[in-house]
């Protein structure tokens, strides 16, 4: 879990205004992604940003844009999700985030808010993203995790699976990880390690890296969870990665059991 005066004191913060006279705002974030349409506003509702920046034109009297550091796809989770926003309004930085946990939903919690430097950006000020994933495999699904966790009630090589994400650390092209390829400027990622635990009845995966494409992380465990299965060998990571290709890797993980879980500026 994060602190969130300690996290919040690592942004760079300041009292300076933007040349429109308003200040940039960041927020630290926790939600529970099951009922929402991802983060990103869509045409269809409900969406974590619609939901978001309607409790904040509540409490500011106007409306803002939150640029948030990763947008998380739909069913997944955040519980370090930072979003930035610029407003003229007098509310103090600090009084924003329990101000807007009274007209949030039960499912969007403020973890806390300050006032940053014009410039920074929640997304592109960012220098390393980490994401978890739960594998629940017990026989019987668990009624506290069922919303955060996959349930896999079978036997998964953890040792094997982790051997495999070794091949994943690195300055690579990631393009056999990546929804909508031809959409990104550029499929080459740094990842500084993924890695694969079994604790008691849950398998944790946990991946960082500088950024991650649409999709990659589902889809870097969908591949693993085969590799746990005995249906993919260890070593075929590198062919998977060296083929550039969707299709080489396998089908992507199920959304309920990945979660935002830090940003690093």
């Amino acid at each position: 879990m994060i602190d969130p005066e300690r996290y919040l004191a690592t942004l760079p913060r300041s009292t300076e205004r933007d040349a429109e006279g308003r200040r940039n705002l960041a927020l630290l974030l926790e939600y529970d992604g099951t009922d929402f349409l991802g983060f990103q506003r869509q045409v269809q509702e409900p969406t974590v940003q619609q939901t978001l920046e309607e409790a904040l034109a509540r409490i500011l009297k106007q409306d803002v844009r939150v640029t948030p550091a990763g947008r998380t796809d739909t069913g997944v989770h955040a519980a370090g999700q930072v979003v930035n926003f610029r407003t003229r309004s007098p509310i103090p930085a600090d009084r924003v985030a329990p101000a807007l946990n009274g007209v949030l939903p039960r499912s969007i919690v403020a973890l806390g808010s300050t006032q940053v430097a014009p410039a920074f950006s929640a997304r592109y000020s960012a220098q390393r993203r980490v994401y978890y994933y739960l594998i629940w495999t017990r026989p019987h699904p668990s009624v506290f995790l069922r919303r955060f966790s996959y349930h896999y009630p079978w036997g998964l090589d953890v040792a094997a699976m982790d051997q495999a994400a070794r091949a994943l650390r690195g300055t690579r092209d990631y393009r056999s990880f990546a929804v909508e390829a031809a959409a990104q400027r550029t499929t080459v990622r740094e990842v500084f390690w993924v890695r694969c635990r079994r604790r008691g009845g849950l398998v944790v995966i946990v991946a960082r890296a500088n950024a991650f494409l649409r999709g990659m992380v589902r889809a870097i465990v969908g591949t693993l969870l085969d590799v746990g299965r005995g249906k993919l060998a260890p070593d075929q990571m590198e062919r998977i990665l060296a083929a550039r290709d969707r299709a080489a890797a396998s089908p992507a993980a199920p959304p309920e059991g990945l979660c935002l879980a830090r940003v690093d500026y």
